[in-house]
């Protein structure tokens, strides 16, 4: 098969090209496991975070990619739950311990034996990837396998962010950054919740006049200050700035929930303007989003379907997986990045 890999961590400012494309053998479905002929794979920031090390993979050489879709090709011994032919898809959550409090509360995005797809196990930029059956999702047939893919992560981990933000009808959201989890997140939070005004803070006219085609009510730069206080902010940005901004426009006892695997360094000096009457007093409150749980996904794929929600996508062949990746760290960015198999 074709695969795009990663073979060591590279900064995409000096590096442009810090995949590259092999040949490699078809890998084989073990006990439980399932094969997918994959068509489809979204193209998602936790990969410039694999890259640059910030989340960086255990071992090289590492195929990355989590929002991997395309069609069961074969069974491992003990697989049942699937057929051939069967369209399927795969998120960030590969496998958990499936023992641990974590996962018996259905919390296994908090298992400490946590394993990402194209991370910690090969993932989709390639045409090929073998995954444990049981962390596999049927994929709703309202979908093109585009449309599907970036639901897998940026989908779930917004519904995720939305549901730790307590958000209550007739309140007021914001959401600073605008990509490919919070374009889904506004769409969710129309439809859930017709009477909240969205306020989307976002560093370029372009992702704040496309929040206004979706229906924000509002749309400025981030350190703008909000024309109302805010109950609840989700930032999805891999900034500092962005964290001290959203904190200063929160209402009292407002949330900021902060949908990051991890934050660049690059701004860091920007928590030393944190101030604790601005910014925390009145019982305001920080929530992280760490990873996501199987029913994220699952429940989230329902919700999609049913509203429906049709993620806004670009996309690239395989082959062309860096210059995606470079689009999104440079920010160029209209909805969510998906890369094309065939």
């Amino acid at each position: 098969m074709k695969a795009m890999v990663l073979e060591g961590i590279a900064s995409l400012r000096d590096n442009r090209e810090p995949l590259r494309m092999i040949d490699m053998p078809d890998p084989s479905p073990g006990p439980g496991e399932i094969l997918i002929r994959l068509s489809a794979c979204g193209v998602c920031h936790t990969e410039l975070d694999e890259i640059e090390g910030r989340t960086p993979p255990p071992a090289f050489p590492v195929i990355p990619g989590h929002q991997a879709i395309g069609r069961v090709a074969g069974l491992g011994r003990g697989s049942s739950m699937f057929r051939k032919g069967d369209r399927v898809g795969v998120g960030w959550i590969y496998r958990a311990c499936g023992r641990c409090g974590s996962c018996l509360d259905g919390n296994e995005n908090l298992c400490e034996g946590f394993e990402a797809t194209g991370r910690d196990a090969h993932g989709g930029y390639a045409q090929y990837l073998v995954v444990p059956e049981a962390f596999a999702h049927p994929i709703p047939g309202i979908f093109s396998d585009a449309e599907a893919a970036p639901l897998l992560c940026a989908g779930a981990i917004g519904y995720r962010s939305l549901r730790l933000a307590n958000l209550k009808e007739g309140q007021n959201l914001g959401l600073t950054g605008f990509g490919a989890s919070a374009h889904l997140v506004l769409k969710m939070v129309r439809y859930r919740y017709p009477k909240v005004k969205i306020f989307v803070f976002a560093r370029n006219e372009r992702e704040r006049s496309f929040a206004r085609e979706l229906g924000a009510s509002w749309a400025g730069p981030t350190e703008a200050d909000a024309p109302e206080r805010l109950h609840a902010v989700i930032d999805t940005t891999p900034a500092w700035k962005p964290v001290v901004e959203a904190l200063k426009n929160l209402a009292a006892g407002g949330r900021l929930v902060i949908n990051a695997i991890r934050k660049e360094e690059a701004d860091k000096t920007e928590l030393l303007r944190l101030n604790y009457p601005e910014h925390l007093w009145m019982e305001k409150e920080i929530k992280s989003v760490a990873n996501v749980a199987r029913g994220d996904i699952g429940e989230f794929l329902q919700l999609a379907a049913e509203i429906p929600i049709r993620p806004e996508v670009e996309e690239f062949p395989l082959a062309e997986a860096n210059s995606a990746l470079c689009e999104l760290k440079d920010g160029r960015i209209r909805g969510a990045k998906v890369l094309r198999m065939d």
